[in-house]
């Protein structure tokens, strides 16, 4: 087979040659050669997608490949050989690269991430679901480059979580809680930051007139 018996379906967003230029076929090939398995995960990584199906047909003759793209939550930024990857972060964490996320899924964005990589995706998506499902309204989070973890919130300000990825569903409550305390008391200080790094013993520091 040659690359023009492949057809995809499930997004307009990616071609043929994409598929080849990010997997490893080569052509001509014997369609019984082709590993799907393989493809798949190489596809699935290469293109940052949510799932990939890949399947032999005899007639029509050729590869069927269904793309199921992630749907972009969040600005993304990333660095890579020192430099900066500019994209998209999806509800499981994922970097989608600008070049492959789905424009048409696109939503008003209205947070950033800063410092992404693959090890954070778990924090990030507690954090990114929990915004969903808490009142606070995160607009910014930031992984410095040694993994200390900061959110900006829109009323609450600088908030500092740390290096202990373990706390963070603990710490997102205490920072729901606070915020429901703050606007059930009108709470009228102007925060500089809360230091959540032991949610044990919240610090709250207030700027000074």
């Amino acid at each position: 087979m040659n690359i023009q018996d492949i057809r995809i379906s499930g997004s307009e967003l990616f071609s043929q040659s994409d598929v080849v230029n990010n997997s490893s076929l080569k052509f001509p090939i014997r369609l019984i050669f082709i590993k799907t398995n393989f493809l798949e995960k190489e596809l699935k990584q290469n293109l940052s997608l949510k799932n990939v199906s890949v399947s032999r047909q005899i007639f029509p003759f050729g590869l069927e490949v269904h793309l199921n793209t992630r749907i972009p939550v969040a600005y993304g930024e990333r660095m890579l050989d020192d430099k900066k990857i500019l994209g998209f972060i999806d509800k499981d964490g994922i970097f989608i690269d600008k070049k492959n996320a789905d424009k048409k899924k696109l939503k008003k964005l209205t947070i950033e991430v800063f410092g992404w990589k693959e090890k954070f995706k778990n924090t990030l998506s507690e954090i990114l679901v929990a915004h969903e499902n808490y009142k606070f309204e995160i607009v910014k989070i930031t992984f410095s480059p040694n993994g200390f973890l900061t959110l900006e919130e829109k009323n609450l300000k600088t908030i500092l979580l740390g290096f202990n990825s373990n706390l963070i569903n603990y710490q997102l409550q205490i920072i729901d809680n606070l915020k429901n305390e703050f606007k059930k008391n009108n709470f009228s200080e102007e925060i500089d930051n809360i230091d959540l790094t032991d949610p044990n013993k919240p610090k709250i520091k207030v700027f000074k007139p």
